[in-house]
């Protein structure tokens, strides 16, 4: 009987799914962070080759 609950306990326990919830949530916001800091990082790269060009002449 005690092992039948035990069981059951187990089975209805979800604290495991909210913690792979979490982890999901955070990875999905880590990847947007990190496109948009590539993306600015591009721009940004691009822009003072752009400068750097002008004023040197080239």
């Amino acid at each position: 009987m005690k092992n039948n609950m035990l069981i059951k306990a187990f089975y209805v326990d979800e604290s495991g799914a909210t913690a792979i919830e979490y982890t999901l949530i955070i990875s999905l916001i880590f990847l947007v962070i990190l496109g948009a800091v590539t993306l600015f990082a591009d721009n940004a790269t691009a822009m003072f080759q752009k400068v750097s060009s002008a004023i040197t002449g080239k």
